[in-house]
Protein backbone atom coordinates (compact mmCIF):
# COMPACT_ATOMS: atom_id res chain seq x y z
CA UNK A 1 0.00 0.00 0.00
CA UNK A 2 2.80 2.37 0.92
CA UNK A 3 4.59 1.56 -2.33
CA UNK A 4 1.51 2.48 -4.35
CA UNK A 5 1.12 5.70 -2.42
CA UNK A 6 4.72 6.74 -2.95
CA UNK A 7 4.49 6.02 -6.64
CA UNK A 8 2.04 8.90 -6.88
CA UNK A 9 4.52 11.37 -5.36
CA UNK A 10 6.60 13.54 -7.71
CA UNK A 11 10.11 12.17 -7.82
CA UNK A 12 13.33 13.36 -9.36
CA UNK A 13 13.99 10.76 -12.05
CA UNK A 14 11.22 11.77 -14.43
CA UNK A 15 12.02 13.57 -17.70
CA UNK A 16 9.37 14.97 -19.99
CA UNK A 17 10.03 16.46 -23.43
CA UNK A 18 6.89 18.60 -23.23
CA UNK A 19 4.67 19.80 -20.44
CA UNK A 20 2.16 17.10 -19.47
CA UNK A 21 -1.16 17.53 -17.67
CA UNK A 22 0.59 16.66 -14.41
CA UNK A 23 3.27 19.24 -15.17
CA UNK A 24 0.57 21.84 -15.82
CA UNK A 25 -1.01 21.06 -12.43
CA UNK A 26 2.39 21.54 -10.77
CA UNK A 27 2.89 24.87 -12.53
CA UNK A 28 -0.56 26.18 -11.59
CA UNK A 29 -0.15 25.04 -7.97
CA UNK A 30 3.12 26.92 -7.74
CA UNK A 31 1.66 30.12 -9.17
CA UNK A 32 -1.28 30.15 -6.74
CA UNK A 33 0.98 29.46 -3.74
CA UNK A 34 3.51 32.09 -4.85
CA UNK A 35 0.92 34.87 -5.15
CA UNK A 36 -0.49 34.15 -1.69
CA UNK A 37 2.94 33.87 -0.07
CA UNK A 38 4.06 37.24 -1.46
CA UNK A 39 0.91 38.87 -0.12
CA UNK A 40 1.26 37.38 3.38
CA UNK A 41 4.98 38.21 3.60
CA UNK A 42 4.31 41.75 2.42
CA UNK A 43 1.54 42.12 5.00
CA UNK A 44 3.85 41.01 7.84
CA UNK A 45 6.83 43.12 6.76
CA UNK A 46 5.03 46.27 5.64
CA UNK A 47 1.49 46.45 7.01
CA UNK A 48 2.60 45.36 10.51
CA UNK A 49 6.09 46.88 10.10
CA UNK A 50 7.75 43.67 11.29
CA UNK A 51 11.51 44.20 10.98
CA UNK A 52 12.79 40.61 11.20
CA UNK A 53 12.45 38.95 7.81
CA UNK A 54 14.88 36.24 8.93
CA UNK A 55 12.56 35.27 11.78
CA UNK A 56 9.71 34.72 9.34
CA UNK A 57 12.00 32.49 7.27
CA UNK A 58 13.01 30.58 10.42
CA UNK A 59 9.38 30.04 11.44
CA UNK A 60 8.56 28.81 7.94
CA UNK A 61 11.46 26.37 8.01
CA UNK A 62 10.67 25.00 11.48
CA UNK A 63 6.99 24.57 10.60
CA UNK A 64 7.92 22.76 7.39
CA UNK A 65 10.29 20.36 9.17
CA UNK A 66 7.74 19.63 11.90
CA UNK A 67 5.06 18.80 9.35
CA UNK A 68 7.43 16.63 7.29
CA UNK A 69 8.59 14.75 10.39
CA UNK A 70 5.00 14.07 11.43
CA UNK A 71 3.99 12.82 7.99
CA UNK A 72 7.11 10.63 7.79
CA UNK A 73 6.52 9.24 11.29
CA UNK A 74 2.95 8.33 10.38
CA UNK A 75 4.19 6.82 7.08
CA UNK A 76 2.12 9.18 4.97
CA UNK A 77 5.16 10.06 2.85
CA UNK A 78 8.60 8.68 2.01
CA UNK A 79 11.78 10.74 1.84
CA UNK A 80 13.33 8.56 -0.85
CA UNK A 81 12.37 7.36 -4.31
CA UNK A 82 12.70 3.76 -3.06
CA UNK A 83 10.47 3.55 0.04
CA UNK A 84 12.58 0.86 1.73
CA UNK A 85 15.94 2.62 1.34
CA UNK A 86 15.54 4.97 4.31
CA UNK A 87 17.62 5.01 7.46
CA UNK A 88 16.39 4.07 10.93
CA UNK A 89 18.06 7.13 12.45
CA UNK A 90 15.20 8.81 14.37
CA UNK A 91 16.85 12.24 14.13
CA UNK A 92 18.00 12.72 10.55
CA UNK A 93 15.68 10.15 8.89
CA UNK A 94 18.08 10.09 5.92
CA UNK A 95 21.68 8.79 5.73
CA UNK A 96 24.47 11.21 6.63
CA UNK A 97 26.03 10.63 3.20
CA UNK A 98 22.83 11.87 1.57
CA UNK A 99 22.83 14.99 3.76
CA UNK A 100 26.39 15.79 2.67
CA UNK A 101 25.42 15.22 -0.96
CA UNK A 102 22.58 17.76 -0.71
CA UNK A 103 24.66 20.36 1.16
CA UNK A 104 25.26 22.62 -1.89
CA UNK A 105 21.55 22.54 -2.67
CA UNK A 106 20.70 23.41 0.94
CA UNK A 107 23.12 26.34 1.01
CA UNK A 108 21.74 27.75 -2.24
CA UNK A 109 18.24 27.27 -0.78
CA UNK A 110 19.16 29.24 2.34
CA UNK A 111 20.57 32.09 0.28
CA UNK A 112 17.48 32.01 -1.93
CA UNK A 113 15.13 32.15 1.06
CA UNK A 114 16.91 34.94 2.92
CA UNK A 115 17.52 37.24 -0.03
CA UNK A 116 14.05 36.71 -1.51
CA UNK A 117 12.44 37.54 1.83
CA UNK A 118 14.52 40.72 2.16
CA UNK A 119 13.86 41.77 -1.44
CA UNK A 120 10.10 42.05 -0.92
CA UNK A 121 10.57 44.58 1.92
CA UNK A 122 12.29 47.53 0.27
CA UNK A 123 10.28 47.74 -2.94
CA UNK A 124 6.61 47.96 -3.87
CA UNK A 125 4.92 44.75 -5.03
CA UNK A 126 4.34 45.76 -8.70
CA UNK A 127 7.98 46.73 -9.28
CA UNK A 128 9.14 43.68 -7.30
CA UNK A 129 7.25 41.46 -9.72
CA UNK A 130 8.65 43.40 -12.68
CA UNK A 131 12.31 43.17 -11.67
CA UNK A 132 11.98 39.51 -10.71
CA UNK A 133 11.30 38.74 -14.36
CA UNK A 134 14.98 39.18 -15.16
CA UNK A 135 15.55 35.95 -13.23
CA UNK A 136 14.86 34.20 -16.54
CA UNK A 137 18.12 35.38 -18.06
CA UNK A 138 20.11 34.35 -14.97
CA UNK A 139 18.41 30.94 -14.94
CA UNK A 140 19.27 30.25 -18.58
CA UNK A 141 22.94 31.10 -17.97
CA UNK A 142 23.24 29.03 -14.77
CA UNK A 143 21.32 26.14 -16.31
CA UNK A 144 23.73 26.10 -19.26
CA UNK A 145 26.79 26.22 -16.98
CA UNK A 146 25.61 23.42 -14.65
CA UNK A 147 23.74 21.11 -17.01
CA UNK A 148 24.61 22.25 -20.54
CA UNK A 149 20.92 22.91 -21.23
CA UNK A 150 20.22 24.71 -24.53
CA UNK A 151 16.91 26.15 -25.70
CA UNK A 152 15.19 26.62 -29.05
CA UNK A 153 14.93 29.95 -30.86
CA UNK A 154 11.21 30.01 -30.05
CA UNK A 155 11.98 29.81 -26.33
CA UNK A 156 14.76 32.40 -26.59
CA UNK A 157 12.41 34.73 -28.42
CA UNK A 158 9.71 34.43 -25.76
CA UNK A 159 12.28 35.09 -23.03
CA UNK A 160 13.50 38.17 -24.92
CA UNK A 161 9.94 39.51 -25.07
CA UNK A 162 9.55 39.00 -21.30
CA UNK A 163 12.77 40.85 -20.47
CA UNK A 164 11.92 43.67 -22.90
CA UNK A 165 8.53 44.03 -21.21
CA UNK A 166 10.23 44.21 -17.80
CA UNK A 167 12.46 47.10 -18.91
CA UNK A 168 9.52 48.95 -20.49
CA UNK A 169 7.40 48.48 -17.37
CA UNK A 170 10.14 49.87 -15.12
CA UNK A 171 11.16 52.76 -17.36
CA UNK A 172 9.14 55.31 -15.38
CA UNK A 173 9.33 53.91 -11.89
CA UNK A 174 8.91 56.97 -9.67
CA UNK A 175 9.80 55.09 -6.49
CA UNK A 176 13.38 54.08 -7.39
CA UNK A 177 15.30 52.56 -4.48
CA UNK A 178 18.90 51.58 -5.28
CA UNK A 179 19.20 49.23 -2.30
CA UNK A 180 15.85 47.59 -3.01
CA UNK A 181 16.71 47.08 -6.67
CA UNK A 182 20.14 45.64 -5.80
CA UNK A 183 18.62 43.15 -3.36
CA UNK A 184 16.09 42.01 -5.97
CA UNK A 185 18.85 41.35 -8.51
CA UNK A 186 20.81 39.36 -5.91
CA UNK A 187 17.59 37.43 -5.27
CA UNK A 188 17.37 36.74 -9.00
CA UNK A 189 20.87 35.29 -9.08
CA UNK A 190 20.31 33.15 -5.98
CA UNK A 191 17.00 31.90 -7.39
CA UNK A 192 18.67 30.85 -10.63
CA UNK A 193 21.42 28.97 -8.77
CA UNK A 194 18.88 27.27 -6.49
CA UNK A 195 16.60 26.09 -9.30
CA UNK A 196 19.49 24.83 -11.41
CA UNK A 197 20.89 23.02 -8.35
CA UNK A 198 17.64 21.11 -7.97
CA UNK A 199 18.12 19.56 -11.40
CA UNK A 200 21.89 19.14 -11.02
CA UNK A 201 22.03 17.65 -7.49
CA UNK A 202 18.51 16.50 -6.69
CA UNK A 203 18.25 13.83 -9.37
CA UNK A 204 21.35 12.02 -8.16
CA UNK A 205 20.43 12.04 -4.46
CA UNK A 206 17.73 9.35 -4.58
CA UNK A 207 15.43 11.60 -2.56
CA UNK A 208 11.80 12.39 -3.24
CA UNK A 209 10.49 15.94 -3.23
CA UNK A 210 9.67 15.67 0.48
CA UNK A 211 13.14 14.26 1.19
CA UNK A 212 14.84 17.24 -0.43
CA UNK A 213 12.66 19.61 1.54
CA UNK A 214 13.59 17.75 4.74
CA UNK A 215 17.34 17.90 4.06
CA UNK A 216 17.10 21.60 3.27
CA UNK A 217 15.31 22.20 6.55
CA UNK A 218 17.57 20.27 8.91
CA UNK A 219 20.72 21.68 7.31
CA UNK A 220 19.59 25.30 7.01
CA UNK A 221 17.52 25.47 10.21
CA UNK A 222 20.43 25.49 12.71
CA UNK A 223 22.38 27.93 10.53
CA UNK A 224 19.44 30.31 10.35
CA UNK A 225 18.75 29.97 14.09
CA UNK A 226 22.37 30.90 14.87
CA UNK A 227 22.23 33.82 12.43
CA UNK A 228 19.01 35.26 13.87
CA UNK A 229 20.38 34.87 17.42
CA UNK A 230 23.61 36.78 16.88
CA UNK A 231 21.78 39.50 14.94
CA UNK A 232 19.33 40.00 17.78
CA UNK A 233 16.32 39.23 15.58
CA UNK A 234 14.81 36.83 18.13
CA UNK A 235 15.06 39.45 20.88
CA UNK A 236 13.54 42.03 18.59
CA UNK A 237 10.68 39.66 17.83
CA UNK A 238 9.86 39.29 21.53
CA UNK A 239 9.66 43.09 21.82
CA UNK A 240 7.49 43.44 18.74
CA UNK A 241 4.29 45.30 19.80
CA UNK A 242 1.97 43.23 17.57
CA UNK A 243 3.35 39.81 18.46
CA UNK A 244 0.12 38.79 20.25
CA UNK A 245 -2.16 40.49 17.75
CA UNK A 246 -4.58 37.94 16.25
CA UNK A 247 -4.19 39.56 12.83
CA UNK A 248 -0.40 39.32 12.87
CA UNK A 249 -0.46 35.75 14.15
CA UNK A 250 -2.92 34.80 11.41
CA UNK A 251 -0.63 36.34 8.78
CA UNK A 252 2.37 34.46 10.19
CA UNK A 253 0.47 31.16 10.27
CA UNK A 254 -0.74 31.54 6.70
CA UNK A 255 2.76 32.57 5.62
CA UNK A 256 4.18 29.33 7.08
CA UNK A 257 1.47 27.24 5.40
CA UNK A 258 2.06 28.85 2.02
CA UNK A 259 5.85 28.58 2.42
CA UNK A 260 5.50 24.80 2.80
CA UNK A 261 3.20 24.69 -0.20
CA UNK A 262 5.45 26.77 -2.42
CA UNK A 263 8.59 24.81 -1.46
CA UNK A 264 6.87 21.58 -2.44
CA UNK A 265 5.55 23.08 -5.67
CA UNK A 266 8.98 24.49 -6.62
CA UNK A 267 10.56 21.02 -6.41
CA UNK A 268 7.56 19.42 -8.09
CA UNK A 269 7.40 21.90 -10.96
CA UNK A 270 11.17 22.05 -11.50
CA UNK A 271 11.62 18.28 -11.60
CA UNK A 272 8.56 17.57 -13.73
CA UNK A 273 9.29 20.41 -16.16
CA UNK A 274 12.56 22.40 -15.90
CA UNK A 275 14.29 25.21 -14.03
CA UNK A 276 13.43 27.65 -16.82
CA UNK A 277 9.77 26.58 -16.80
CA UNK A 278 9.71 27.19 -13.06
CA UNK A 279 11.07 30.68 -13.65
CA UNK A 280 8.53 31.40 -16.39
CA UNK A 281 5.73 30.36 -14.03
CA UNK A 282 6.91 33.15 -11.77
CA UNK A 283 6.08 35.54 -14.61
CA UNK A 284 2.68 34.08 -15.43
CA UNK A 285 1.59 34.79 -11.87
CA UNK A 286 2.74 38.42 -12.11
CA UNK A 287 -0.51 39.80 -13.51
CA UNK A 288 -2.46 38.68 -10.44
CA UNK A 289 0.38 39.69 -8.12
CA UNK A 290 0.54 43.18 -9.59
CA UNK A 291 -3.24 43.62 -9.40
CA UNK A 292 -3.43 42.49 -5.79
CA UNK A 293 -0.35 44.57 -4.91
CA UNK A 294 -1.92 47.74 -6.26
CA UNK A 295 -5.20 47.03 -4.46
CA UNK A 296 -3.77 45.99 -1.10
CA UNK A 297 -0.48 47.86 -0.72
CA UNK A 298 -0.28 50.53 -3.43
CA UNK A 299 3.11 52.11 -4.04
CA UNK A 300 3.37 52.38 -7.85
CA UNK A 301 1.52 55.16 -9.68
CA UNK A 302 -0.56 54.09 -12.67
CA UNK A 303 1.31 54.58 -15.92
CA UNK A 304 0.39 53.51 -19.45
CA UNK A 305 4.01 52.56 -20.23
CA UNK A 306 4.08 50.30 -17.18
CA UNK A 307 0.86 48.60 -18.24
CA UNK A 308 2.23 48.07 -21.76
CA UNK A 309 5.41 46.50 -20.35
CA UNK A 310 3.46 44.21 -18.03
CA UNK A 311 1.27 43.10 -20.92
CA UNK A 312 4.29 42.44 -23.11
CA UNK A 313 5.88 40.32 -20.41
CA UNK A 314 2.68 38.38 -19.93
CA UNK A 315 2.51 37.78 -23.68
CA UNK A 316 6.05 36.41 -23.68
CA UNK A 317 5.18 34.06 -20.82
CA UNK A 318 2.17 32.77 -22.73
CA UNK A 319 4.32 32.19 -25.83
CA UNK A 320 6.78 30.19 -23.73
CA UNK A 321 3.96 28.13 -22.21
CA UNK A 322 2.64 27.42 -25.71
CA UNK A 323 6.11 26.30 -26.84
CA UNK A 324 6.41 23.95 -23.86
CA UNK A 325 2.98 22.47 -24.39
CA UNK A 326 3.89 21.82 -28.03
CA UNK A 327 7.28 20.40 -27.04
CA UNK A 328 9.25 23.02 -28.99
Amino acid sequence: METEKNQKLPVLNQKRPAMTKKGAYAAISYMVSAVLLIMFNKAALSSYNFQSANVITLFQMVSSCALLYAMKYWKVISFTVEPHSTTNNPVTLVPLKTLVHTLPLAMSYLLYMLVTMESVRGINVPMYATLRRTTIAFTMVVEYILTGQKHSYRVLGSVGIIILGAFIAGARDLSFDAYGYAVVFVANISTAIYLASIAHIGKSSGLSTFGLMWCNGIICGPVLLFWTSIRGDLTGMMNFPHIFSPGFQAVMLLSCVMAFSINYCVFWNTTLNSALTQTICGNLKDLLTIGLGWLLFGGLPFDLLNVAGQSLGFLGSCLYAYSKLRGK
